[in-house]
């Protein structure tokens, strides 16, 4: 095989194998999304780019204020939601006087800068369920509205928003429960 012909194979076998490297990162690893919804402001805002971390949940389990894409229920295609973990499988979640409460403990969330969540009857979150929660209450369709979402059905955790720069912000769980 001539010097030239040598060169041209290393270079499409280099290519290939960068090509398919980005493939199975981009699928399994990590993946950029853009925020089409006005549901998380001002944690994250429509158009902005977030970096989604597709690997950790193989791992271990949501966390509470965990900031997850997912696919809301009976919706496949189209664009994924973006909301916050409020209620973990197991737990009671409900909200009364602005605040939120999970199994009776008032949630802390720091996020909301003075949002107040409107009441909500008690409601339960069963094995493999998450209840789901825009940070921007007044306009978020999240779990109130169709209720709790299977863990099978997220697509990562959110770890960062980076493009525009100026709303750069790691995303990382915020919210604790009061002892």
């Amino acid at each position: 095989m001539n010097k030239a012909i040598r060169e041209i194979l290393d270079w499409v076998i280099i290519i290939a194998i960068a090509f398919g490297a980005s493939y199975a990162l981009r699928h399994w690893v990590v993946q950029p999304y853009r925020i089409q919804m006005s549901s998380m402001e001002t944690t994250v805002f429509p158009n902005d780019l977030v970096m989604v971390d597709k690997l950790s949940y193989h791992f271990h389990q949501p966390r509470r204020g965990d900031v997850i894409i997912f696919w809301p229920p009976g919706i496949t295609t189209g664009d994924p939601y973006i909301k916050r973990v409020i209620g973990l499988p197991g737990e009671t979640v409900e909200a009364k006087d602005g605040k939120i409460y999970v199994d009776g403990r008032v949630a802390d969330e720091p996020y909301l800068h003075g949002c107040v969540t409107p009441d909500f009857s008690p409601t339960p979150v069963p094995q493999g369920q998450l209840f789901l929660m825009g940070d921007n209450r007044a306009v978020s369709l999240d779990s109130r509205s169709f209720g709790t979402v299977s863990t099978n059905s997220i697509i990562g955790r959110a770890m960062f928003a980076y493009w525009p720069l100026k709303h750069f912000v790691v995303l990382r769980a915020q919210t604790g429960l009061a002892q």
